[in-house]
């Protein structure tokens, strides 16, 4: 059987309660893809471990290797989600009462957190204060965020993020609430259509409570930054919109 099939067979199992059936279909995928797919066989050895708690029996085993399995998918180039890896595995050292260990997955996870995940996403500032664009830039920058694009008014910003989405990137966007040509709301509205996952922090100096900020943030939005800002004020507002992205994928 294919890996598909194998799992929906285990899983067919497991909901049946034929508990040891299901964790030796589970552990035997996992042992055949333990070389090759890091990621896939710590969530077969996962499963395996949760068929053995159901049976009342110790899993201790099967969490080691899952562990082990994360840390050595968060070590090679091409993983996608080292992070994730991470977290993963600082959960299976705290289940199995490796304190220390758990705590050095953890710090790890943080780090890369901020300093590979976040920054890996360009940021699109649309605002036609220069002044305004040029504070975020430098304030964005030292968050660690290297790919900027400034924009001055709704229609080239709306340009500049389709350009962005035909290559498959999955930009940030700070959005000024009065542009040139186009109120916030409308730009938001245009750009949400088009990608509805899209992550907006609005910037205005209006109060939160206006009629046109509430319009905005209701288009869908994902955070509000009132005039004048702080650093924290938009370190907070990135964290958001990554939670977000971080949740939808």
């Amino acid at each position: 059987m294919d890996l598909k099939t194998n799992c929906e067979v285990a899983l067919t199992h497991l909901k049946n309660r034929q508990f040891i059936t299901a964790h030796n279909l589970l552990l035997n995928q996992a042992e055949s893809l333990r070389k090759t797919d890091h990621l896939k066989s710590a969530l077969l050895y996962m499963l395996a471990s949760e068929c053995k708690k159901r049976q009342g029996k110790e899993s201790k085993d099967e969490i080691e290797k899952t562990a082990d399995l994360f840390l050595e998918y968060s070590k090679a180039k091409n993983s996608k989600n080292i992070q994730g890896a991470l977290l993963c595995a600082s959960k299976c050292f705290l289940s199995l009462g490796e304190f220390d260990k758990a705590k050095i997955s953890y710090q790890k996870a943080k780090t890369i957190f901020s300093t590979s995940i976040e920054n890996s996403r360009p940021i699109v500032i649309i605002d036609d204060s220069k002044a305004i664009s040029m504070k975020l830039q430098t304030y964005i920058e030292k968050l660690g965020y290297g790919e900027i694009f400034l924009f001055e008014n709704g229609k080239s910003g709306m340009k500049g993020c389709q350009k962005l989405f035909s290559e498959n990137k999955q930009p940030i966007v700070f959005l000024d609430m009065e542009l040139p040509d186009f109120d916030g709301d409308v730009i938001s509205a245009k750009l949400l259509k088009e990608k509805n996952d899209l992550q907006i922090i609005v910037i205005t100096a209006d109060e939160k409570t206006t009629k046109r900020v509430n319009k905005t943030i209701s288009s869908g939005v994902i955070a509000f930054i009132q005039k004048p800002f702080t650093l924290d004020e938009i370190k907070k507002a990135v964290d958001i919109a990554e939670s977000e992205y971080s949740l939808l994928q």
